[in-house]
């Protein structure tokens, strides 16, 4: 696939700080490119760049093969999808979808045509003249999501659409979002904080951090082969275990490992033991929070529901072909390490302690 949106070198920062630095990307046609972060990443400012809402100090950004780094939003071919909705209180699901038709004045049968098309898809019909008030929250999104589909416009930019509504109408609406990309074959670029929503609408995750993409990948290489400790501990939930590569025989390194890989076995057999410190049952799964002083965020995820109580001693086991090492220095994934694992480099917590017996909660 062609680059449809590309970035090079874009910067746009307050007195500066905040916003983003340096950043280049390219957004491949008819892809869906979720901007995942924490608060104050600069995604949203990244979204804001792209639309022509805000203007780089710094770098270009096309669009479809034109530069458009200094056109206005009106002029740059795309769509937008809010937060908030953004739709006007006073005019009718039919009026709000068809406002920017009627602005490029469309042609009245046109506009009928594309409304039609519109509503359908969104199971938005018989809804046509009710106001945004009448309308749920699911709703409101649907018809802001169907005044981006007859804008006609190939691109569209969603900013946290979904982040208020309930968890039931998310999942719907995310379906909905998906199977009109889908459908309409849009190249989408979607900024959330949520990682769900990013992991299962995504082609492509592009994860920032103070500014700067820390990664950009499919959200399996993502979930997979972390680029750094960082990437590691922000997606999955719960996320990537962080141990001492000491407490493995491995110094120097950081080892990550995922909760479905940690096994619960006898002490004698275990690569490290440690005290149970929660038992979260979630129904087909259980999550056995395990504390340990060289680490942070273990977890084990077992089927169905697991026997231990807080307090009790566990093994556990870690495959070797399930680790992922990190520089212990500056938390970069290591591509290629030479791993000496020696015979055996168990690693006990106390045991005849009082912190042992009570372990304290360690900060994940």
């Amino acid at each position: 696939m062609s680059h449809f949106v590309t970035l090079r070198d874009v910067t746009r920062q307050w007195n500066g700080r905040g916003g983003v630095s340096g950043v280049s990307l390219d957004v491949a046609e008819g892809s869906f490119v979720s901007v995942l972060g924490p608060s104050g990443c600069g995604k949203s400012t990244l979204l804001r760049l792209i639309s022509g809402l805000e203007q780089p100090a710094r770098g270009a950004i096309g669009i479809a093969g034109r530069e458009v780094t200094q056109l206005p939003a009106s002029r740059r071919g795309l769509s937008m999808v809010f937060q908030s909705y953004a739709l006007f209180p006073h005019l009718s699901v039919s009026e709000n979808v068809l406002f920017g038709l009627k602005v490029r004045k469309v042609p009245r049968q046109a506009r009928r045509e594309k409304l039609d098309e519109a509503l359908g898809m969104l199971g938005l019909q018989g809804l046509e003249a009710r106001r945004p008030a009448e309308l749920s929250g699911g709703q409101r999104q649907r018809v802001a999501l169907a005044r981006a589909v007859v804008s006609g416009h190939p691109l569209c930019l969603m900013d946290e659409p979904l982040s208020n509504l309930d968890a039931k109408l998310r999942h719907s609406v995310r379906r909905d979002i998906k199977a009109l990309q889908r459908k309409l074959g849009l190249t989408v670029i979607y900024v959330t904080h949520d990682q769900t929503e990013a992991m299962s609408l995504s082609d492509r995750v592009v994860l920032m951090r103070d500014g700067r993409i820390e990664q950009a990948d499919t959200p399996q290489v993502l979930y997979d082969a972390p680029a750094s400790t960082f990437a590691a501990e922000f997606v999955g939930d719960p996320p990537m275990a962080m141990i001492d590569g000491a407490a493995l025989g491995m110094a120097g390194s950081t080892v990550g490992v995922r909760p479905e890989h940690v096994s619960l076995v006898p002490p004698a057999r275990a690569d490290l033991t440690g005290l149970v410190r929660e038992v979260e049952f979630l129904g087909a799964q259980t999550l056995v929070v395990v504390g340990h002083p060289a680490a942070r965020g273990l977890v084990a995820a077992t089927a169905g529901h697991a026997g231990w109580r807080a307090g009790q001693e566990v093994g556990l086991r870690i495959p070797e072909r399930n680790r992922v090492l990190f520089d212990a220095q500056s938390g970069r994934a290591e591509k290629d390490p030479q791993q000496d694992y020696g015979a055996d480099h168990r690693q006990t917590a106390p045991r005849d302690s009082r912190k042992a017996r009570h372990p304290q909660p360690q900060s994940d």
